[in-house]
């Protein structure tokens, strides 16, 4: 599985890279904030959203630890989706939230 680190991410981010993130937490969590220009799709609900996803695009997939990312990175993966899970998630994110 590739991973990214959020401080990889931030520079990134940082250097203009459009970058397409998916926070794969549940709706409560991210009332409490997710990194900006992010797409919200909560894990349960991937497998049923996941033909709004672009196989020929790269995704960063972001949690609130780094344990449901990495599934949802195993099953998009499987899938044929691009993708690389962020270490830590966003416990370990210090850049901004909207």
């Amino acid at each position: 599985m590739k991973t990214i680190s959020p401080n990889e991410v931030m520079d990134r981010l940082s250097a203009g890279e459009p970058l397409n993130i998916i926070d794969v937490r549940e709706v409560a969590e991210v009332k409490n904030g997710k990194i900006p220009n992010s797409i919200h799709l909560p894990l349960g609900l991937l497998e049923f959203r996941m033909n709004e996803l672009n196989k020929n695009k790269e995704y960063v997939v972001v949690c609130q630890s780094g344990g449901r990312s990495s599934q949802a990175v195993r099953f998009l993966d499987y899938q044929g989706f691009n993708v690389i899970n962020m270490d830590g998630g966003m416990l370990a994110w210090e850049g901004k939230v909207e």
